[in-house]
């Protein structure tokens, strides 16, 4: 067990919350559980499986994120980074430990992970598969990002390390979810690429492969033609990265991931463009 706190923001998850807490059983000192009125069993379950459970209402996952920091008691060394629909195999979990006990002392302040991916049940091996993340981070230095959407984990000093291990990211839910989701997302990009284009400053990124992935996607992806980039990418992803060999979830992924969300996110900015005013209040996902 390491000196740690979970912190898993929820909103209806009686499908995955179950798994995501047995994971950290063992693991983690401390599980806390930020939901912001959930109608089925989630509260019920978190509770049963050994949560702390608090509600606040939710506007976007970095602003929730770090409320939970700042209001939840968090005394211990480390902070988990951990959505309702991903979980820690035992290795994973293993290797953190080992980690955390070979740089003690030492100025290590984050750890980022790679995810295997699941899309309709199947790990995604190739095309866009490398989601990683700063899912462990010391709560003296670390917070997340003030972005709407892909806030990632900041530490203000020192340096992370990242696993070998990967962490699972399968959600139960069906597309029906996984569409609405994905619009509710499209909406924040929007307000996050309106906000870098008109002089917004990016957080300082320790991790050098995330903080590469940022470069790109604001260096390179947005600075090529809107409509045609989302195209541009779904081939990339889908073809050059082999992303056909995953089979039909493979393509379906593909076409949701790089071409109909990008195509989307790319719609809304021309619709706030075309009509301006200001962003709308965000809630949480229904």
């Amino acid at each position: 067990m390491i000196d740690a706190t979970a912190i898993v923001m929820t909103k209806n998850e009686e499908k995955n919350i179950v798994d995501c807490l047995k994971s950290m059983k063992g693991f983690a000192k401390r599980v806390v559980v930020i939901d912001c009125g959930s109608t089925d069993r989630t509260v019920e379950l978190a509770k049963k499986y050994g949560a702390d459970v608090f509600f606040h209402e939710f506007e976007y996952y970095a602003k929730q994120f770090n409320w939970g920091m700042d209001n939840c008691n968090i005394d211990t060394e480390w902070v988990i980074r951990l959505d309702a629909d991903e979980r820690f195999p035992k290795k994973l979990r293993d290797e953190i430990e080992s980690l955390v006990q070979k740089y003690k002392g030492k100025n290590m302040n984050g750890i980022t992970i790679e995810a295997n991916f699941y899309f309709l049940g199947r790990c995604m091996k190739y095309g866009l598969r490398n989601k990683r993340k700063m899912m462990l981070f010391k709560k003296s230095c670390g917070r997340i990002e003030d972005k709407r959407r892909d806030a990632h984990s900041v530490i203000s000093k020192g340096f992370s390390v990242s696993t070998k291990e990967k962490f699972e990211h399968y959600d139960f839910k069906d597309l029906d979810n996984y569409i609405k989701k994905y619009n509710w997302y499209a909406t924040r990009e929007m307000m996050d690429y309106m906000e870098h284009i008109q002089g917004r400053k990016d957080t300082r990124i320790s991790d050098s492969e995330i903080k590469k992935q940022r470069a790109k996607k604001y260096g390179i992806y947005y600075k090529a033609p809107k409509y045609i980039r989302a195209w541009m990418w779904f081939l990339y992803n889908y073809l050059i990265r082999l992303g056909f060999l995953d089979g039909k979830e493979g393509f379906l992924f593909c076409y949701f991931e790089c071409y109909w969300y990008r195509m989307l996110v790319d719609a809304k900015i021309y619709e706030y463009e075309k009509f301006g005013g200001k962003f709308e209040t965000l809630k949480a996902l229904d």
